[in-house]
């Protein structure tokens, strides 16, 4: 064990976690989730062909690798005119991922509110969009809470994919590392306790935020 390798290399690729995984991960998950809410309310409009956009793109997110998908928007647009850097190109590859599998979470969520919910807000005046922002959604969102989280966490994991494209992250300066020491097995151990750490603290916040959640509810 080449506990020198260790220490040397933890500080690099812990930066490029703090510095390049995470912010890759807020980011992507944020526009995602954003872009899944209106994917999501497409879905149940009520309007065939709004309806079946959403369902189309859903379909193709969800049929498709990540991989390819990086591929296609860093390697493939340039060829149609199209150049778009490395970091922007990992935020709109993972964001649309994101959007694909959290739009069924979120409409599932929404379909899980009992129609009385939505009969009351009728009976009192309250239109569809007002319905939707004070009762609807406050109540789905505890409900996706838990898959949304699970969406979060494995999002961190796949990140690691953005090495490909050459976007400075966790994996890429565990690539670098590995390649001029040559030590490969020791680094990506090492890498993959790293990812371990996030993922358990990211659980937790995740246990945390759900018992807060069942309190609210409780009361």
């Amino acid at each position: 064990m080449d506990w020198e390798l260790l220490r040397t290399s933890f500080w690099p690729m812990l930066s490029g976690g703090l510095a390049g995984t995470i912010p890759l991960s807020l980011a992507s998950f944020a526009i995602g989730l954003a872009l899944a809410l209106v994917v999501a309310l497409m879905r149940i409009s009520g309007q065939p062909v709004l309806s079946a956009i959403a369902r189309f793109y859903v379909s193709v997110i969800r049929g498709t690798p990540l991989l390819v998908q990086l591929f296609v928007i860093f390697y493939g647009l340039p060829s149609i005119g199209l150049t778009i850097d490395p970091w922007p190109s990992a935020i709109i590859a993972f964001s649309l991922n994101v959007g694909g599998y959290a739009a069924e979470i979120l409409r599932a969520a929404i379909l899980s509110v009992p129609k009385g919910q939505w009969e009351a807000c009728h009976t009192i005046g309250m239109s569809r969009t007002l319905a939707l922002r004070r009762v609807i959604l406050p109540q789905a969102a505890r409900v996706s809470v838990p898959p949304l989280s699970n969406t979060f966490i494995s999002l961190v994991k796949d990140t690691s994919l953005a090495s490909v494209i050459l976007v400075t992250e966790l994996f890429r300066e565990a690539q670098q590392i590995a390649a001029f020491s040559q030590e490969f097995m020791l680094v990506y151990v090492e890498a993959a306790a790293i990812y371990w750490v996030f993922c358990l603290v990211l659980s937790s916040g995740q246990s945390a935020l759900e018992k807060r959640l069942d309190r609210y509810v409780a009361h």
